[in-house]
């Protein structure tokens, strides 16, 4: 599963390949295919936040949990959907607030945040895998080890990221990151459960920005085409 890799995000990663949890996982996914359940997203998509979001180039980190399980959904960016299909309701919430916090910003008909990560911003789901229909049917693999050694990669070897971690499942990683060095904020989760409970009005786009600008990087620009 390692050689599609980033070459910066592989040179950080490369040894977690060869660790038992990973080969116990590995087994898991050949097993879930040899069973016949299709597993979303497909193969060339599994890394797709770290190959389209290179580890130097990380300025901002959205967590979330899990994949999504419908058909076509998944491309391996987190809260991302591939275009052609209808928005999932955590989007719709986040481009609410994204209305409400940058100027200009309109409403876009799809849900494809690649712009985003094409601009830094590693859109990271806990587990990278799940089984077509049944939400959080691959977490407890291996996967949160790997993603976990990631944010802790971002920590050690990186300055000056912004963490944005929604509701309390990415609460908890917080504790992985050097906030000396770092940048984590937090609110509730975007869902149409939690959304009004401080997502909303949480301002993290804008002030994802002027923590960016403060340490003189470049601004992302929320806008989405298309």
């Amino acid at each position: 599963m390692s050689a599609a890799l980033e070459p910066g995000w592989l040179a950080v990663l490369e040894q977690e390949f060869e660790k038992d949890y990973m080969k116990s996982l590995k087994s898991f996914l050949l097993e879930e295919k040899e069973k016949g359940h299709k597993v979303y997203p497909k193969g060339a998509d599994i890394f797709n936040a770290l190959n389209t979001t290179p580890f130097d180039k990380v300025k901002v980190v959205i967590l979330g949990q899990d994949p999504y399980h419908g058909v076509n959904q998944a491309h391996g960016l987190s809260f991302s959907v591939q275009k052609g299909v209808a928005v999932p309701p955590s989007l719709k919430n986040i481009y609410k607030e994204l209305e409400t916090d940058i100027e200009d910003f309109k409403t876009p008909q799809h849900g494809n945040l690649i712009q985003w990560a094409e601009q830094g911003v590693l859109l990271l789901n806990a587990t990278l895998t799940v089984r077509a229909s049944e939400a959080g049917s691959h977490q407890n693999h291996g996967w949160e080890i790997f993603t976990d050694e990631i944010i802790k990669a971002l920590s050690e070897k990186r300055e000056h990221i912004i963490f944005l971690l929604w509701g309390k499942y990415a609460q908890q990683k917080a504790a992985l990151i050097d906030q000396k060095k770092h940048y984590v904020l937090t609110a509730a989760h975007p869902s149409p459960f939690s959304a009004y409970y401080g997502f909303f009005g949480s301002k993290h786009f804008s002030k994802a920005n002027q923590l960016l600008v403060q340490n003189n990087l470049a601004p992302i620009d929320w806008k989405i085409s298309g």
